[in-house]
């Protein structure tokens, strides 16, 4: 038994290893039974051993058993098959496996509280508007209920009697198509108003487009009926008459019954990850091949993008281009997204979140509501990315005769003073086309970069992308020049070679006063995203505002930089400090020789 031990781990390790299971997520490699032992020595017995991974499956692995002969070998382990069981930690499975689950219900139910909830933050916007509804896009998360993951989507209202084109029948259109998508389904009703109407057209709705989808009836806002007797039972029997099961009364506000919703999804959830996983050994997509770890690389971080601009720019036709689907709503009205919509996809191997933003106006006094919170939340995104695409309309800027107004040079300079990168996008040029207005399309793509960069006089080389995203023209330029820009906003340059470009710099800069001129000490860059340099000083001797210009203008463009903000600061080195410095170098150089000479053989000589 002590040989087979060791024998068996090494080749069981060797056979996870071809499987690309690390050796170290193995806590307990090989666990034995004692009636193993005495089954070893016939020839015809195959017992099997099970080997625990990450805590959420189980590996079955057969072992062939050969006869011990005189020289004390050979116990192969002839197969392994992966099978997962009961119960599943959720937290160890990647994000693109872990189900969907679908928040449905009648306008103001509190399906976006229910949403915060359990994704454990205040994304969705909440307010109490019976007559108006706040929700209109699909909103994405990853709920957090205890120790279950999956993907929660927030909805819109939905309204049986909307009328064909209006917005509640587009966003009900659009619900539908992402219900399709979809795994589960929690169906809200609110238990201060009973069983509405509405929630039976509801119900029909569901059967209609998801009938393969057994909804989950919640009744939320049932904070009061759990103090009155008798109440939340006659709540429930009245919800029943829905024909989805027996509801589960919760109150997202307080968060009273988040329990009972947890013991209601586990068992599901469980069931539906243990069909997709074991479906997926069994074509040899195993879990360990898309857990490995490899080395991270900087360059290809996930980028957090932006959208902004005015109300009606193409913020959302542009989101759902560069998508190449459906995603948020759009339509001729202005000020149609409310919420800011953070979607994710890829794009040349790199991961990149999408931010469509509301309309950028000015705060007032007098904004209150949805309205009001929509544009702190667009401010919120806009601090939040790495890149901004700043949405300008072609047609507007043939009008005003201008190609930026107020509100969009207040978003840029912002994005300036935050230190992120901006890409400027001209949309709508597909109305500039015609034999009327060629000239009027020449103009835009001359002019508008010049302007752009006369009004923002801060960062040179702003790149402009001129697109029109209802024909889906210029998408891979739009995403190219992103992509560009977040390079080099992560840009990082060894000191070695920034003093040698100091060297050169300094002796073509025209220096008012030569005996007054600064002397740089050395040149470094302390941080990235957005770079951001230190020139160490040797005495009191500053340099001028003129002279942090002239060397972010060299930066920019010596090292092809133009585009992102850069930051110069600086820091005075007194002579005590150098004598110090140089003090303590000379004192660790002679400590090392001494502590050279203690470790050395007598014999040695050391050459200095």
């Amino acid at each position: 038994m002590s040989r087979l031990l060791p024998l068996l781990r090494r080749q069981s390790l060797n056979n996870f290893q071809r499987k690309r299971i690390s050796c170290s997520l193995i806590p307990n490699p090989v666990h034995f039974h004692t009636f193993i032992l005495p089954l070893l020595g016939p020839r015809s017995v195959s017992p099997s051993c099970e080997l625990d991974v990450r805590g959420f499956c189980t590996v079955t692995a057969t072992l062939g058993a050969s006869p011990l002969d005189d020289a004390g070998d050979d116990i192969v382990l002839q197969d392994t098959k992966k099978t997962y069981e009961k119960p599943i930690d959720f937290t160890q499975i990647q994000i693109t496996r872990l189900p969907t689950v679908i928040i449905l219900g009648r306008p103001n139910v509190g399906k976006s509280a229910l949403f915060n909830r359990l994704i454990r933050r205040r994304e969705a916007l909440v307010y109490n508007t019976p007559q108006d509804h706040v929700t209109r896009d699909i909103r994405e998360g990853i709920a957090k209920l205890g120790d279950l993951r999956f993907k929660v989507l927030d909805s819109a209202g939905l309204e049986a009697e909307a009328t064909s084109g209006s917005i509640l029948h587009r966003t009900a259109s659009m619900t539908a198509h992402v219900l399709a998508a979809s795994n589960f389904a929690l169906f809200l009703t609110d238990a201060r108003a009973g069983l509405h109407p509405l929630d039976l057209e509801v119900g029909k709705w569901l059967r209609k487009h998801a009938p393969q989808i057994k909804p989950i009836v919640v009744i939320n806002k049932s904070e009061s009926l759990f103090d009155a007797s008798g109440s939340l039972a006659s709540a429930a029997n009245e919800v029943c008459r829905l024909g989805f099961g027996d509801p589960i009364a919760i109150s997202a506000e307080t968060g009273l019954g988040m329990h009972e919703l947890y013991l209601s999804l586990r068992p599901v959830l469980e069931d539906y990850m243990l069909h997709v996983l074991n479906n997926e050994v069994a074509q040899d997509n195993s879990y360990s091949e898309d857990s490995s770890s490899p080395e991270v690389d900087t360059s290809k971080l996930p980028m957090q993008l932006a959208i902004v601009g005015r109300p009606n720019v193409g913020k959302s036709t542009l989101l759902n281009s560069l998508l190449k689907e459906d995603r948020v709503l759009v339509g001729p009205e202005a000020g149609l997204t409310r919420d800011s919509i953070r979607t994710q996809f890829e794009y040349q191997g790199r991961t990149i979140y999408l931010v469509d933003t509301a309309g950028w106006l000015q705060r007032t006094k007098q904004d209150k509501g949805a309205a009001s919170l929509s544009v702190m939340q667009s401010r919120k995104s806009l601090l939040r990315a790495n890149i901004i695409a700043l949405v300008l309309d072609a047609e507007e800027i043939v009008n005003a005769k201008r190609s930026m107004k107020h509100a969009e040079v207040v978003i840029a300079r912002r994005a300036v003073e935050e230190g992120r990168g901006l890409v400027v996008v001209v949309n709508k040029m597909d109305l500039l086309r015609g034999k009327n207005k060629s000239l009027s399309y020449e103009k835009v793509m001359e002019i508008v970069p010049q302007e752009i960069q006369t009004v923002i006089p801060q960062i040179t080389g702003i790149p402009v992308v001129f697109t029109s995203a209802l024909e889906g023209r210029g998408r891979t330029a739009v995403l190219n020049q992103v992509v560009d820009t977040y390079e080099k906003w992560c840009t990082r340059l060894p000191t070695s070679r920034l003093n040698r470009w100091l060297k050169k710099v300094m002796s073509r800069h025209s220096w008012k006063d030569l005996a007054a001129q600064p002397k740089i000490k050395y040149f470094t860059q302390v941080k990235a995203r957005p770079p951001t340099f230190v020139a160490f000083m040797s005495g009191k001797t500053q340099l001028s505002d003129t002279d942090i210009r002239f060397l972010t203008k060299s930066l920019k463009d010596d090292f092809d930089l133009g585009g992102i903000p850069i930051r110069i600061m600086q820091r005075s080195i007194t002579k005590k400090e150098a004598r110090s410095s140089s003090s303590k170098s000379n004192h660790s150089v002679s400590a090392s020789r001494v502590a050279e000479r203690v470790m050395s053989d007598k014999r040695k000589v050391i050459v200095e």
